[in-house]
């Protein structure tokens, strides 16, 4: 019919190329899809992002800083300032005014007489006081770290000697050991022991200064011990006791072999301490200032430092007296490294 447009399909036999000239019906393409809009705020969090690295990377510098500049300010620089000033014959009512001397101060304290009589008090104080404090203080940790009734009680006690001030202490041990009327006197009198005159006899006076140091540390050490004996394994106790071993025998071959690093710490810092030694013995003899007494017979090295710098106004001489302590510190604290390093060595 003419009006019938419809295409009839191509027999199976029909040429190649006239399928291949036949149009095919495609399909049509998908539109793209729009691009996604830009967040407006992508270059803000990206700026974000970034002070937040930032941050993250100096936050912890500037968080130590304040220490670094307060031991810049005032540990460092008077250390410096010090060693600076002890190569020169400088005063203190003139500290800008220094004649250069180099090693003129140093070399005088080896014949300085009075310099080499603080030394060995402050040695003799230190062993006075030191090794007595350490091993009551070991006693008393090994003690609170049983099974004690109100043991919470007795470490607070134990521990206010250390909170206590210095000067309160020490004038209240002036009182103690007073000649006339202090109560070790009153106890020597009543055991048939003559009165004592504790603060003009070098060995009296060194004893009771020693006695008030004792006093004042030994409840921290305790501590220290105590919260290292907290670290041993109570299993160790527990196999000593079943191989039938005493409290006594218990403290000497389990507490101590376990606490010789805390040991050695405790000896290191005590005998800084007691280098350091200056508010008890200027305190207990008030009358004799800087002195240590009429014959110098307990003035220590921080005594000895006081009277060069703030009596006798020589700051070069007080100088290179701080800079021999700060030395023998430095050699005290080199010995304390090699003996554990070496008992390190010999543990297997």
């Amino acid at each position: 019919m003419t009006g019938d447009t419809t295409t009839a399909p191509l027999p199976d036999d029909t040429p190649a190329r006239a399928r291949a000239t036949t149009p095919a019906t495609a399909p049509a393409p998908a539109p793209a899809s729009p691009p996604l809009p830009r967040a407006a705020g992508a270059p803000g969090r990206r700026r974000t992002r970034r002070r937040t690295r930032g941050g993250a990377r100096w936050g912890p510098y500037a968080h130590i800083a304040p220490f670094f500049v307060l031991f810049g300010a005032f540990g460092l620089f008077p250390l410096l300032f010090t060693g600076w000033a002890s190569l020169h014959r400088v005063e203190l009512t003139a500290p800008t005014d220094m004649e250069w001397v180099g090693l003129r101060n140093y070399a005088r304290l080896l014949t300085d007489e009075f310099f080499l009589n603080a030394l060995r008090n402050t040695v003799t104080i230190g062993i006075l006081s030191t090794v007595p404090q350490l091993l009551m203080a070991l006693g008393i940790a090994h003690l609170l770290h049983h099974r004690l009734r109100g043991s919470a009680f007795f470490r607070v006690v134990v521990l206010t000697p250390y909170a206590t001030s210095v000067a309160a202490a020490t004038l209240v041990f002036v009182l103690l050991f007073g000649r006339d009327f202090g109560f070790v006197n009153w106890v020597l009198g009543v055991v048939g022991a003559g009165p004592v005159d504790w603060q003009n006899g070098r060995w009296t006076s060194q004893i009771a200064v020693s006695t008030i140091v004792v006093w004042r540390w030994t409840g921290y050490n305790a501590l220290i011990y105590l919260a290292a004996l907290q670290a041993v394994p109570d299993e160790l106790y527990e196999s000593a006791a079943l191989d039938g071993a005493s409290r006594w025998r218990q403290f000497v071959h389990v507490t101590v072999p376990s606490l010789r690093p805390t040991i050695l710490f405790t000896v290191v810092v005590s005998t800084i301490g007691a280098t350091q030694l200056f508010g008890e013995p200027l305190l207990f003899n008030g009358s004799a200032g800087a002195t240590g007494g009429s014959e110098h017979q307990f003035q220590t090295l921080g005594l000895y430092l006081y009277e060069q710098g703030w009596v006798n106004l020589h700051l070069g001489r007080a100088s290179a007296i701080a800079w021999a302590m700060f030395l023998i510190l430095l050699l005290l604290g080199a010995a304390g490294a090699l003996v554990g390093a070496y008992r390190r060595r010999r543990t297997p």
